[in-house]
């Protein structure tokens, strides 16, 4: 069943509601009476259920199997003493910023000239027309992480806020400096000048989370105030597309809007997680919520603490992900690393080391699994380290990758970005080709696709750049291998089978020897006309 997803005032991703509170002033929040329930018309009995196996025929009470290590499943039986420990060190957060508000086009009153109405009038159209200022706040949650001040949030709570208030359990409010964001990890540090110590907690290890391990989280939903709730680690390792560095716990402990910013504690009372999105149709908790994990959130904590903003490592690559296919293509065995995909120019992988096709199976001694895990290891990895990657590289195309060890000193991630828009700019500028305007190529028609030698008019009509190489595709047929995998006019086919071609011909020619050869797919290397490439595997009919 599809389930539609609201979006709310305080920013939601791709249907994730971000668990944040916000309301225009002033702020108030209504419960609302639930109608009673209908009796049923009779009350059923339980019947007993059947013994199982393993069970003591006296008692009926079936004995858990137990294996080496565990001990019989025992939930805990109160958290009330952990939860009073740590509530004073979760604050609520609220925000304040002044937003002009569009008129809905009410006509103006007038009143004759010199007449007292005319202020009247003037009054009652800006209340009835909703235009002017407004002054827009918001609530989430925090939690204290040094005694001298330092509170942890999510970025959206305090996003283009123009004051921010602490609120602590007691009922202390303090004013918040902003020390720095990460809206990438969507994190921001603050800072509160306190007379006395604050009460503080410490990070824990998220990486030794398990699935099914108990988790406590610490809020503020719905701006009530200091809320407790419980549940278990549902999932690690969750993608929500929020983020390039997504890598979420997700638990099933009740998150609601104004929880976001606040923590999730493990069973010992060290946070493991600050609690971030839910998936909700609502707003409100349907036991699926997200929390970014420690390991992730201390190393940008620190950054933003010491730099007021985050300096991450960077590898100068573009990637796609290795699936089954792929991977067969390249003779990598098992679907497995990022496969590099791109170098950009000046970065800290042009060294002639990295080619395209690569795929990086180890970054810095630590195995990647998916191409998702690497721009955040990466990111993690101080600039100016000079790193160690294995990588498998296929020589020939009927042979297996083989295995091969180099070096790449990081640079940072920021100025790679800038290098990157500089270089958009540039090719964005650039002249188009010029030529006639009717191609006289000839053209091949192979797995659905209409091919065709590169020249003049049609690097004209596809915006491809002077030193595109390869074969243009013209035309895609419906239906076919090709547009179902998301081929579309314009792309260039660079490589078939990791071998460069140069002619329609050549690609046909390729074509019928994977074919000779029993091959049932052809993996094709792709250029779009910006010249970013990607591996595709078509069937061959």
């Amino acid at each position: 069943m599809t389930i539609r997803l609201r979006r709310f005032s305080i920013a939601a991703t791709a249907g994730f509601v971000l668990a944040a509170t916000s309301v225009f002033a002033p702020i108030a929040t209504h419960a609302q009476p639930v109608d009673p329930m209908p009796a049923p018309d009779a009350v059923v009995p339980a019947l007993p259920a059947p013994p199982v196996d393993g069970a003591d025929p006296k008692t009926d009470v079936a004995t858990p199997p137990q294996t080496p290590g565990s001990s019989p499943f025992k939930g805990p039986e109160s958290i009330a003493d952990l939860a009073e420990k740590l509530l004073d060190a979760v604050v609520n957060i609220s925000t304040s910023q002044n937003v002009d508000m569009p008129g809905r086009g009410v006509p103006k009153l007038e009143a004759p000239e010199g007449s007292p109405l005319q202020d009247f009038f003037d009054d009652l159209l800006k209340q009835e027309d909703g235009a002017g200022e407004r002054r827009l706040q918001s609530l989430g949650s925090g939690f204290v992480v040094d005694s001298s001040g330092i509170v942890i949030t999510n970025n959206h709570v305090i996003a283009d806020a123009d004051k921010i208030t602490v609120n602590f359990p007691d009922g202390t409010q303090l004013e918040a400096e902003l020390l720095g964001t990460d809206p990438k990890t969507d994190l921001a540090v603050l800072k509160v000048e306190s007379e006395t110590p604050l009460t503080a907690v410490q990070f824990g290890d998220s990486e030794s989370l398990r699935i099914g391990d108990w988790v406590m989280a610490i809020g503020n939903p719905f701006g009530l105030g200091g809320s407790v709730s419980i549940g278990i680690v549902s999932a690690r390792g969750r993608n929500i597309n929020a983020g390039p560095y997504d890598n979420f716990i997700q638990t099933d402990a009740a998150i609601n809007r104004g929880n976001s910013g606040g923590p999730l504690f493990d069973m010992h009372g060290n946070v493991v997680g600050i609690n971030t999105a839910i998936i909700s149709p609502t707003g409100g908790s349907i036991g699926i919520g997200f929390s970014i994990p420690s390991k992730l959130a201390v190393n940008v904590i620190d950054q933003l603490r010491e730099f007021g903003e985050t300096r991450r490592g960077w590898l100068g690559i573009r990637l796609q992900a290795v699936t089954d296919d792929i991977a067969k293509g390249l003779g990598i065995g098992k679907a497995r690393g990022a496969v590099v995909m791109g170098i950009v120019p000046g970065g800290p992988s042009d060294n002639g080391l990295l080619k395209v096709g690569d795929v990086i199976v180890s970054f810095d001694g630590r195995e990647i699994d998916t191409s998702r895990d690497l721009p955040r290891i990466v990111a993690e990895t101080p600039v100016g380290k000079t790193v160690p990657m294995e990588i498998l590289r296929k020589a020939a195309a009927a042979d297996p990758a083989e295995a091969m060890s180099v070096e790449v000193t990081l640079g940072r991630l920021e100025d790679g970005e800038k290098l990157m828009e500089t270089a958009s700019e540039s090719t964005a500028s650039s002249p188009k080709p010029s030529g006639d305007k009717n191609s006289k190529m000839a053209s091949v028609e192979i797995l659905g696709m209409t091919l065709t030698d590169l020249d003049g008019p049609l690097r004209e009509q596809y915006s491809l750049a002077e030193d595109a190489k390869g074969v243009v595709i013209t035309a895609v047929k419906p239906n076919s291998g090709a547009a179902e995998k998301g081929i579309e006019t314009g792309v260039t086919i660079r490589e078939v089978a990791q071998e460069e071609v140069f002619s329609a011909k050549e690609v046909a020619s390729k074509i019928a020897k994977l074919k000779e050869d029993g091959r049932k797919n052809a993996l094709l290397l792709l250029a779009s006309a910006n010249g970013d490439l990607r591996f595709v595997v078509v069937p061959i009919d």
